[in-house]
C-alpha cells in the first residue's frame, strides 16, 4: 500500500499563534472554532494546546502544530520552501521574493540570508516563522 496523504507536525509554545501565521502564508483555512469559543484566539488564550489547518484545495498536506514544554534549540532539520518564484529567474524571481517578504514580515516573520542564483540553484530567501522556525522563500 502507498502512502496517499502527509501531515507537517509543528513543535511549538504556541500552537495557535504559530498556526494562524502559517494559515496567512499559505492561504491554508483553520477548523472550526471549537464549541464555547469565540475565535481561535480564545482558545489559545485558555487551552490551545494544538491547533490544525489545511489547504482548503486539498493539494498541500494538513499542517498540524502541537504545543510542547521545549523550546526550540537549534536549526530546523526540515523546513518548508514557499514556492513562491516557481519559473521565475533573475530580477523577476528576486522581485518576487522580496514582495512575499515584504508581505510576511507584518505578520510577524523575520528576514534571514537571501541566497543569490549560483549557476545550480535558483535564488532564495531564508526567513523565520513567529516561533523561530525556518522555512524558504523560494
Amino acid at each position: 500500500m502507498s502512502v496517499k496523504q502527509v501531515q507537517v507536525t509543528f513543535d511549538c509554545a504556541e500552537p495557535v499563534r504559530v498556526g494562524l501565521f502559517w494559515c496567512e502564508v499559505l492561504g491554508y483555512g483553520p477548523p472550526p472554532v471549537p464549541e464555547g469559543f469565540a475565535s481561535w484566539e480564545d482558545v489559545s488564550s485558555e487551552q490551545g494546546s494544538w491547533f490544525a489547518c489545511s489547504d482548503p484545495s486539498g493539494v498541500g498536506p494538513r499542517l498540524y502544530f502541537q504545543r510542547v514544554p521545549e523550546g526550540k534549540v537549534v536549526k530546523n532539520r526540515v523546513h518548508l520552501d514557499v514556492r513562491v518564484g516557481t519559473g521565475l529567474v533573475g530580477e523577476e524571481r528576486l522581485a518576487a521574493l522580496e514582495a512575499e517578504c515584504a508581505r510576511l514580515i507584518p505578520l510577524g516573520a523575520v528576514r534571514g540570508q537571501l541566497l543569490l542564483a549560483d549557476g545550480e540553484n535558483e535564488s532564495c530567501l531564508n526567513m523565520q516563522d513567529v516561533e523561530g522556525n525556518e522555512f524558504c522563500l523560494d
